[in-house]
């Protein structure tokens, strides 16, 4: 991992093209093509007014797009973002908007609404026994309480590599050895990877704050939790080299059998609060005294948390089995790493990365949004995953790469604090409304293994993203009897600190294949709509990708806008279709092949909706899920619905491929 490169790991950034302004043309003429199987499906179900069609709504929308155009309007507000571009340092919309108005003025808790969490395959050297062990049921108060440490030494040994192999990358990070992505198209902005270590979300009012790099850039240190008691372990020396692996392994233990002596006054749960109310809280701590400054310095500085938790969690009571060929213990790891089996306790939400190990080496990684999406660390799992650690009881490595040779020994310390009455009842106010997050949160897991993407792109001939997408569609409108607005995430990493755009996945394309399956069109018909809906998303995914989205360009012209200035609101802004066509109660996104990964997952943002997080394997999908147990369907279990649904979507357009697909012909 740190050998030289070349290029090295930031040198293409200087390289890369600035995010465009799109014209204002352009963009508008997408986001009406996106009106349309909306507005199709309204008239299909009688919902548009009296007398109205599709087409006559469609063409109310083109005359205020037009007002906008011609009106001068449009064009003023697209200049100010013209300006925006010439007076920010990297990207229009993520160096003025984006972090600010996606997320740090969002004052909902972080908890399930905004992290995301992805849960980790056992090492090979682990026994398969200890991690379908359950010491206690999620979200109850034994899952707080319930310590069992047998088996501990595959904990200590688990969390030891992976800190190693975290700690070993940020080094390779500041040395520029990690590779930098690139692809066909292009090389890929780097820059989210030096946001992934040492960067911790700050509560304010009215919004938050990430912590700068430069703040960080020296630190040597990682927070570790256990029980709800907070530690500080060095993990480099003053050269950058990782500290001995068998003392890091050492120190962990002994740092165990203090935390088991009594529990910590859980300071962390209040980081689940709504952000307002954390940001209160947080300042009455600081108020206490310098001790509490000092201890909050030391975990916003450190490199990341690493949580031990003291059992191994286990599904809510009466979970159903599983749908899919997913392991019995996923849906329980998904919820343990998340941070809501345990009611909030041993996790600091605000981290930008937290690495959860349970007693039997059962680990995943749970992650803050605002700093960094969750593809890039996801890369880090993998490499952090990529060579198994000896197993427990036989000796660490002594010459591994990037440790120190000499005999050094961390000394780690307990963050003592100050706290009164105040404090306790701020950490009981987040504790209830971690129950009432996790009392609604049905999250699990589903594994496919019925076929893969190898599968669909060599016998059904489609991209496999896309075919996935189209099966999400067929999921969702099989159980509510229409398609909805669907979130996809489009990297926009091509351009110099780029983010994200929105790939709208219900698509006309989409809407006329789910609708002909509906009416049971016969299969080679169902196949040809497949394929356009399929290439239709591709092409959209590409737009997206290359600067040629449509909501963040409408975003930042909605926040070009000044009522002082500039008059009544756009009729095109204040028309309700526009919030329903972004109203994402289907929210999606794709990672990696995820081979190492039981799963991965995030929130939903909506009761009659899910989140849904997927990893296209060449032969078993996986699909990270999260609903609410709100949700007016399922009678109280919509994950097994929404679960069953996909299963039953997958095998529909299997059988459209296998039935309604072109004959290949034979090559003489």
């Amino acid at each position: 991992m740190l050998n030289r490169i070349s290029p090295t790991t930031f040198e293409l950034q200087a390289q890369l093209p600035r995010l465009p302004v799109p014209k204002l043309e352009d963009t508008l003429a997408r986001y009406l093509r996106t009106l349309e199987p909306l507005l199709r499906q309204k008239e299909e179900m009688g919902e548009l007014p009296a007398g109205a069609t599709a087409e006559s709504e469609l063409a109310q929308r083109r005359a205020w797009a037009d007002e906008l155009l011609q009106g001068g309007l449009g064009a003023k507000l697209n200049g100010r973002l013209v300006d925006v571009d010439q007076t920010t340092e990297n990207n229009w919309f993520d160096d003025r908007f984006w972090l600010q108005k996606a997320y740090h003025e969002w004052r909902v808790p972080l908890l399930v609404n905004s992290n995301w969490w992805n849960m980790y395959k056992d090492d090979p050297a682990m026994d398969e026994s200890l991690t379908n062990r359950c010491d206690a049921p999620a979200y109850t108060q034994q899952a707080i309480d319930a310590q069992n440490w047998d088996g501990l030494e595959w904990g200590l040994r688990r969390a030891t590599w992976i800190t190693y192999r975290a700690v070993l990358y940020k080094v390779a990070l500041d040395r520029q050895t990690i590779q930098p992505d690139r692809s066909r198209a292009g090389a890929f902005c780097m820059y989210q990877y030096s946001r992934m270590f040492g960067v911790t979300r700050i509560p304010c009012r009215p919004h938050d704050y990430n912590t700068s790099t430069d703040s960080t850039r020296h630190s040597r240190h990682i927070t570790v939790m256990v029980r709800d008691n907070i530690y500080e372990l060095p993990v480099l020396n003053e050269h950058d080299e990782i500290l001995p692996l068998a003392a890091i392994e050492r120190a962990l233990g002994d740092i165990v059998a203090d935390a088991r002596k009594a529990d910590g006054p859980a300071i962390g749960v209040m980081t689940a609060d709504d952000r307002d109310t954390w940001t209160l809280a947080r300042e009455h701590l600081l108020s206490l005294g310098p001790e509490n400054r000092a201890n909050l310095q030391s975990i916003q500085t450190s490199l990341f948390v690493l949580s031990l938790d003291s059992n191994v969690l286990g599904d809510v009571d009466g979970a159903p089995a599983p749908v899919g060929s997913e392991p019995v213990y996923a849906g329980a790891t998904a919820i343990a790493t998340s941070g809501a089996g345990r009611l909030a306790h041993n996790r600091w939400f605000d981290k930008a990365i937290t690495f959860s190990v349970e007693p039997t080496g059962r680990a995943g990684m749970l992650g803050e949004h605002s700093p960094v999406d969750a593809l890039i660390p996801s890369f880090l799992s993998e490499t952090v995953l990529a060579e198994p650690m000896p197993p427990a009881g036989e000796p660490l490595p002594e010459k591994a790469e990037g440790v120190s040779v000499m005999d050094e020994a961390p000394q780690w310390k307990k963050l003592a604090w100050k706290v009164d009455d105040r404090v306790q009842q701020s950490i009981r106010h987040a504790e209830d409304v971690a129950r009432q997050i996790t009392a609604d949160s049905n999250m699990g897991m589903l594994w496919f293994s019925e076929y893969g993407a190898e599968w669909i792109k060599r016998v059904a001939k489609q991209a496999p993203d896309a075919y996935i997408q189209m099966a999400l569609q067929v999921a969702y409108a099989q159980v509510h009897g229409r398609q909805t607005a669907t979130y996809e995430t489009a990297s926009t990493r091509l351009f110099r600190h780029g983010r994200t755009d929105v790939i709208r996945s219900f698509s006309n394309e989409a809407y006329d294949f789910v609708r002909a399956l509906r009416e049971n069109k016969p299969a080679a018909e169902l196949y040809t709509l497949l394929q356009a809906a399929t290439q239709a998303h591709t092409r959209q995914t590409r737009d997206s990708s290359f600067g040629k989205g449509v909501d963040r360009h409408l975003m930042g012209l909605r926040l070009a806008y000044r009522a002082e200035d500039d008059g009544e609101v756009p009729r095109l802004f204040a028309d309700p279709l526009l919030g329903e066509s972004s109203a994402w109660k289907l929210s999606t996104s794709g990672l990696s092949a995820g081979d190492k990964f039981v799963g991965t997952g995030f929130g939903c943002g909506y009761p009659d909706g899910f989140g849904v997080n997927y990893l296209a394997g060449s032969q078993t999908l996986k699909f990270g899920m999260e609903t609410k147990r709100s949700n007016p369907l399922g009678d109280g279990e919509p994950l097994k619905m929404y679960k069953e649904s996909l299963v039953q979507a997958l095998r529909r357009l299997r059988d459209i491929v296998e039935q309604g697909a072109p004959a290949v012909q034979a090559k003489l």
